[in-house]
């Protein structure tokens, strides 16, 4: 249940329509209580000093006017530019990446600031009074509406400042990459050697002679997984659960979800129970997917070597960003693919994560679109060695050694120029020395 309203939450804090909306909320309330001390003010006899406003009704109504048309005016230019920036990131950059514009909160913060400010003035407006000898004029709230007027204007070159730069390819790329940093510290907080398992005495295993598959109630991206509720139905009805996905794989309704194995005749309910445990949507989200951001800046990488847009700087940028990660994964522990109880029973089994699959993630594609470009492979390359010197455990080593072959050999063919060739083979070598002084 806790996996669940975290995945609500963050997506109702990742869309547009939130920050504006609190925005206008505040907008309401500051409104209401303004208007509300002026008329205080106004039955007891307090002077205010003659600073900013000072005019009757008429003109508080032209000021307030004034306002409230030029924020919707200035709302729906900065939504246009809006549009036209993630028109230009999603032909450039990916579909996918308009998640990143879409939650930018510097987006949500300048349209919210302009429609509050247009909601503050209209309600405020609605306050002045000035016919049948009753004159009302909020001199405190019709000020305010001048000082959110002038911070509007400061909005607005901040907003045209920030579309100008979210927009820029390196901007980009190292949004996503600190993105990803922070999804490694969640997902791979510990170091390499250290473990956070409860010690067991015996790994227990059920003979297993009641099985069940668990079908798929509907298709869709794999958002989330709630392991702890997972494993309280394993205890609960002494079973073992393994499980087919990992989050942010897709599955098709009806295929086989988690496979249950007991000792005993297991109950119709827990079906309905364990698909409570998944969260299954149109979207694929990086909630509890550490490779969602990875396919990201491989999608930027290959969609700037392609001949339309022919842009290997890029790539070569998202090869530097990949490779920091995978530097840093060199030193991380992997979480386990089993979990127990504290008797050292197993109840709990998924397809395990790993940092060959993660390189495989990073680099295959890009290997794949640059087989003719040779500053991209010669890149590919380099920052292999780099993630060579890294590398602590055996397996690492030979998930670099596999890549960098199959880089050279693909090269070595489809490369004309000899000295091109030469340049790979000297790349290569660096990366086979480096593995061998581990």
């Amino acid at each position: 249940m806790k996996t669940y309203w975290m995945n609500r939450w963050e997506t109702i804090r990742n869309s547009f329509w939130f920050i504006p909306a609190m925005l206008v909320l505040i907008a309401v309330g500051v409104a209401r209580i303004v208007v509300t001390l002026d008329r205080h003010l106004h039955y007891f006899p307090v002077s205010l000093p003659d600073i900013g406003f000072a005019g009757g009704a008429e003109g508080a109504r032209s000021i307030l006017s004034t306002i409230a048309g030029s924020m919707v005016t200035v709302a729906g230019v900065a939504f246009s530019i809006t549009i036209v920036a993630l028109t230009l990131a999603s032909s450039q950059f990916g579909p996918r990446l308009l998640r990143n514009f879409m939650r930018d909160s510097g987006n949500q913060y300048v349209l919210g600031t302009f429609i509050a400010t247009f909601i503050y003035c209209l309600l405020v407006l609605s306050s002045v009074t000035g016919q049948n000898g009753q004159v009302f004029v909020p001199r405190i709230a019709v000020n305010l509406s001048l000082l959110l007027a002038l911070m509007n204007v400061g909005v607005l070159i901040y907003f045209i400042h920030h579309v100008a730069t979210s927009i820029q390819a390196d901007h980009v790329v190292n949004g996503v990459y600190e993105e990803l940093n922070q999804h490694i510290e969640h997902f791979f907080p510990e170091s390499l050697g250290a473990t956070s398992e409860t010690p067991r005495k015996a790994q227990l295993q059920r003979t297993g002679m009641f099985h069940r598959t668990v079908p798929a109630a509907a298709e869709g991206y794999l958002q989330a997984v709630d392991r702890a509720c997972l494993q309280q139905l394993a205890a609960s009805s002494d079973c073992q659960i393994q499980l087919r996905y990992r989050a942010g794989a897709f599955v098709v309704k009806g295929s086989s979800l988690v496979v249950v194995s007991s000792d005993k005749a297991l109950e119709e309910t827990l079906d309905d129970q364990l698909r409570s445990c998944f969260i299954v949507g149109k979207l694929r989200t990086p909630e509890q997917d550490p490779e969602f951001a990875i396919h990201q800046l491989v999608e930027v990488a290959v969609r700037a070597l392609s001949p339309g847009i022919n842009d290997p700087f890029t790539a070569m940028t998202c090869v530097d960003r990949l490779s920091a990660i995978l530097c840093t994964l060199t030193g991380r522990a992997f979480h386990p693919a089993q979990w127990y109880d504290d008797t050292g029973t197993l109840q709990l089994e998924e397809p395990a994560l790993t940092f060959s699959g993660v390189l495989a993630a990073s680099f295959d594609q890009i290997r794949q679109h640059s087989l003719t470009d040779v500053a991209v492979s010669i890149r590919l390359l380099e920052e292999l060695a780099r993630i060579a010197s890294h590398c602590r455990t055996q397996a690492q080593q030979q998930a670099v050694s596999r890549q960098a072959e199959m880089i050279y050999r693909s090269r070595q063919k489809s490369l004309p120029v000899a000295e091109d060739r030469a340049d790979m083979t000297q790349r290569y070598q660096a990366v086979q020395d480096e593995l061998r002084q581990l």
